[in-house]
């Protein structure tokens, strides 16, 4: 990826058939063994961090994140995003995210995500649009939500199938139209049957549901948005679907539950075990899910965005 801007990548990434992933840091000692297993694969990705896990896990801060990938970013395979910020949170609060998204410009992280998903269409448009000019003035590109990608709110889900079979929460194709149009949104995460892995202590440690995409209604979305569009809640979807939805406009794709759940089952015997355990579900998300060992090779900085 040499010294391409993210918004180039992920660009690149929806044009030429793949994707890049992006890896949530919820514990600061992850981010040696992601960067490493994206080195040894040599498979783009990005490294993340959301409000939540600052707030609900151990990364500590954006800042501490940060600091922690500088000491091992590789520029030909990694760049740093900040995740979900939500201008309301999974607990019902208001979050000041401008200030959030500010500190994340200075910090140096190279792509941002906005996420007004909670509040009617109008106000997500108009505070994505508050992001977009605050991130795009640094030359910073921005991700927003469109749609309820369900699965960080407190209590348990509905059962699955009838989430999926009733569409509840599914991003409107022609809202996306709008959105795209008017927000500034470099890309769109979309809801289209995937759900995010649960966060509370009581759940966090659960086998994730299985989830599977709707892909006719992702080509609806593609078509009308004509913006990259991000799938979250990568894990536990179904492995046909995840490639099906690449070839039909998913350029990203979001990883947290995969490699966070080996890294606290092994935590006990310790750190260095742990990141062991996270550079194996790395292997597997890289080479057996995503199909995506040598991305940098397709991703090639030379040939035109």
């Amino acid at each position: 990826m040499g010294g391409s801007p993210t918004a180039e990548i992920v660009r690149r990434a929806l044009r030429r058939g793949t994707v890049v992933p992006g890896f949530n840091i919820p514990y600061l000692p992850m981010v040696e063994p992601v960067v490493r297993a994206l080195r040894d694969a040599r498979s783009a990705g990005l490294v993340m961090v959301a409000r939540l896990e600052w707030e609900k896990f151990e990364s500590r801060s954006l800042e501490a994140v940060a600091a922690e990938y500088r000491r091992h970013a590789d520029r030909r395979v990694t760049r740093l995003h900040l995740d979900h910020v939500p201008v309301i949170d999974e607990d019902g609060r208001a979050v000041d995210y401008l200030e959030i998204l500010g500190r994340a410009v200075r910090a140096g992280y190279e792509s941002v995500m906005v996420d007004g998903s909670r509040l009617p269409l109008e106000e997500n448009i108009a505070c994505t649009r508050r992001a977009a000019d605050l991130a795009h003035a640094a030359g910073v590109p921005v991700e927003a939500e469109l749609g309820a990608v369900m699965g960080h709110e407190a209590g348990p889900l509905p059962p699955y199938e009838a989430l999926f079979a009733s569409g509840r929460g599914f991003t409107d194709p022609g809202e996306a139209r709008r959105f795209a149009a008017e927000s500034g949104a470099d890309w769109l995460s979309v809801a289209i049957g995937n759900i995010h892995g649960a966060i509370s202590a009581a759940t966090k440690g659960l086998k994730k549901v299985e989830a599977r995409l709707d892909i006719a209604h992702l080509e609806r979305i593609r078509r009308a948005a004509g913006v990259p569009l991000v799938l979250h809640g990568g894990t536990g979807i179904r492995k046909d679907c995840i490639l099906d939805a690449i070839r039909h406009g998913i350029a990203k794709i979001n990883v947290a539950t995969a490699i966070r759940q080996p890294y606290e089952r092994a935590l006990p015997r310790g750190v260095a075990a742990a990141q062991d355990a996270v550079y194996e579900a790395m292997r597997v998300v890289l080479r057996g899910d995503l199909e995506i060992e040598g991305s940098v090779d397709v991703l090639d900085p030379e040939e035109p965005a």
